[in-house]
């Protein structure tokens, strides 16, 4: 049972249920609230029944990231005051990112804050979203503009969560396995890349924990993201743009498949700002396209893209910030690109996602 502490709480991985139990026990709870969606209800929500010994109360959203809004937190708040919610009850966060960022907000603007525990269900969730203390909502189509810093009590990682996935939710979570890998780890990127892009090669209790490791370490010096926590928006700035401008459309893309585009994309400037190796490019490229073969043409939505980055949150009086690449496993941030360097880039995916579907 991979046990990892942080200065405030506890990252247990495929532990015991009694000690989960135990736990919220300690916590003495008025009453426990359980958040799920539609996808958690039926296949994660029986698992909880069945190991946590103690009376609660589930509490349905609909999935999906553009349920990721203040509405869904008002109706959430007004479920909470309608089953008599107190400052001294607990919320559980069963779900994926989007639960996770949302529920943990509700908890923490609710009565001005009360405790939470973050249990992840997805990939993505599970090496990323839940660590770290960030929550929030969207609002408009900019991602997490509307939020806090904020840390659970306890976060819950059971990987036979990861058995109810299809190979599309693996896929989105294991770009941030790869993010994870390209910033701060270079043999974890030998790791994965040996093994190729087969998912069922890994063993998830070890991968989980090693990227939480890698995250838990980054936060830990920089905790409100005013330095090095930003290295972990490699591949952010241009991918969220990319999610945003299809969020709502026929061509909807998951959070991996555009965070994997963006890596692309900004390995590219990486590489622009001789920072890595045309080798080191090719090599990255070639292993993200094999696993994430999207066909976008992002060229002819630059002006719009390059709108939605410059509402990113690390950026300085206007000024586009990119966290880069400074070779395999290691990174750097806060770094000024041109314009006309961010349209190469997009250009420079195009290219390599042509060259890939012939």
């Amino acid at each position: 049972m991979p046990k990892i502490q942080t200065d405030n709480y506890d990252i247990i991985v495929d532990g015991d249920y009694t000690i989960l139990n135990d736990y919220i026990e300690s916590l003495n709870p008025s009453k426990i609230f359980v958040i799920v969606d539609e996808n958690t209800e039926v296949h994660c929500l029986p698992i909880i029944k069945k190991n946590l010994h103690l009376d609660f109360i589930s509490i349905r959203i609909p999935s999906g990231e553009k349920y990721k809004t203040i509405a869904t937190c008002t109706a959430l708040w007004q479920s909470l005051i309608e089953n008599q919610c107190d400052r001294h009850s607990l919320i559980i966060n069963l779900g994926g990112g989007v639960i996770g960022d949302m529920g943990g907000f509700v908890a923490g603007t609710y009565m001005r804050g009360i405790r939470f525990i973050q249990i992840p269900t997805t990939l993505l969730s599970q090496v990323d979203a839940s660590v770290g203390g960030k929550l929030g909502v969207d609002m408009d189509k900019y991602k997490n503009m509307i939020g806090l810093f904020l840390e659970p009590k306890l976060v819950w990682v059971d990987t036979q969560f990861l058995q109810t996935l299809s190979d599309y939710e693996l896929k989105s979570g294991y770009a941030e396995v790869i993010k994870h890998a390209l910033i701060r780890s270079k043999a974890l990127w030998n790791q994965i890349a040996n093994k190729g892009i087969s998912l069922e090669a890994h063993s998830w209790t070890r991968l989980v924990s090693d990227n939480i490791e890698i995250k838990r370490l980054v936060v830990k010096k920089d905790y409100k993201e005013g330095g090095l926590r930003k290295i972990l928006n490699f591949g952010h700035t241009i991918g969220h743009a990319v999610e945003s401008h299809y969020l709502d459309t026929a061509s909807h893309l998951s959070h991996g498949e555009a965070i994997a585009i963006g890596m692309i994309c900004e390995a590219y400037l990486s590489y622009k700002k001789d920072l890595i190796s045309n080798s080191e490019l090719s090599e990255l490229t070639s292993y993200i396209q094999n696993l994430y073969p999207e066909n976008k043409n992002l060229s002819s939505i630059s002006s719009e893209l390059i709108d939605i980055m410059r509402h990113d949150k690390k950026n300085v009086s206007g000024i586009i910030l990119f966290s880069l690449l400074d070779g395999i496993g290691n990174c750097n941030y806060d770094i000024k690109v041109d314009m006309a360097d961010i349209v190469n880039a997009l250009s420079y995916y195009d290219l390599v996602s042509v060259d890939e579907m012939k």
